[in-house]
């Protein structure tokens, strides 16, 4: 099971089956509120993120 939070609440937004559904909804809500989306591996670290609102020192998106 895949849990999504919102920074600084401690309850869940959503849970999905996989981490592929989990993602998508997670982005659709981070667009819809402006803000920025990371997500964490298990062990805590950051494995990806994107800055979808106004942020003028947003994280530099590194993919290709």
């Amino acid at each position: 099971m895949w849990e999504t939070k919102k920074e600084g609440q401690e309850r869940l937004f959503a849970s999905s089956h996989t981490k592929e559904m989990a993602e998508k909804r997670s982005i659709k809500e981070a667009k819809k509120t402006g803000v920025e989306h990371v997500i964490h591996n298990k062990d805590g670290k950051i494995s990806d993120r994107d800055s979808y609102g106004k942020d003028p020192n947003s994280p530099i998106d590194e993919k290709h």
